[in-house]
């Protein structure tokens, strides 16, 4: 796996925890009837905490098991990390960020629209922030299914 694709892995799994987490606590807090401007601001802030410490914690570690690997397989105790972008990781990375932004784009459109029949502005935020980090996970997974194929 190259060094691009353990990021981008590192990033998937991140982001699919943190959005595991948020629709279990929005399930809890519309099921307790706690759906409140507060609650949901809160729960903002600990998406965006996690999506930084989680992401940043999983690169570093995947990055140490890589390198820990590479020295037992090879006996070389200071392992080389081919962390080099050519031209191919640059597209690998526009196309998903395309990808990217088409969800999120999307998700806007829906959140937008949600607004507009009549639903409170808070169930508007909330898709917000769904399809923000949905989107990031179909990105990365596009990214990855381009590694794989060899584009």
């Amino acid at each position: 796996m190259s060094y691009q694709e353990r990021n981008i892995t590192a990033s998937l799994i991140s982001f699919s925890l943190i959005l595991g987490y948020f629709m279990i606590r929005v399930y809890q807090l519309v099921k307790s009837e706690s759906f409140t401007s507060a609650n949901v601001f809160r729960l903002w802030g600990i998406v965006i905490v996690l999506g930084i410490v989680i992401t940043i914690l999983l690169i570093i570690l995947s990055h140490i098991g890589s390198a820990i690997f590479e020295a037992i397989t090879t006996g070389n105790e200071d392992p080389k990390i081919e962390d080099i972008e050519d031209e191919r990781d640059q597209r690998i990375d526009l196309r998903g960020t395309k990808a990217t932004y088409l969800v999120a784009s999307l998700g806007v459109f829906l959140a937008m629209l949600t607004f507009v029949v009549g639903q409170p502005a808070l169930g508007m935020f909330t898709l917000l922030i769904f399809f923000g980090v949905f989107a990031q996970i179909i990105g990365d997974i596009y990214r990855l299914v381009l590694y794989r194929k060899g584009f």
